[in-house]
């Protein structure tokens, strides 16, 4: 589990109290709150996930055609409890 530090997720972090993980894609919702409450300490209210495929790549170089794909990852939406917060920039 990796947390997402973007501006929008900052956003959503200082207007609702919302932060986003990426996550295991077979994790469910139980076991990402039981996670996060653990690893922050911290009262989770809701978990929402996104599941986001891959996306086909392809571009031209030097050797010719190269074609891939980037990797499918799932994201958690996770609310906390009024009064609570994660502080990600506390280990540095």
């Amino acid at each position: 589990m990796s947390p997402i530090v973007t501006e929008k997720m900052t956003k959503q972090s200082e207007a609702h109290n919302r932060y986003g993980f990426v996550v295991d894609s077979k994790a469910n919702k139980v076991e990402i709150r039981k996670a996060v409450e653990d690893m922050y300490g911290v009262t989770v209210t809701h978990v929402n996930t996104v599941r986001y495929e891959g996306k086909s790549k392809s571009r031209f170089t030097k050797k010719g055609f190269v074609s891939g794909r980037t990797p499918h990852f799932k994201k958690a939406i996770v609310t906390l409890k009024k009064g609570d917060t994660i502080d990600f920039f506390s280990n540095i």
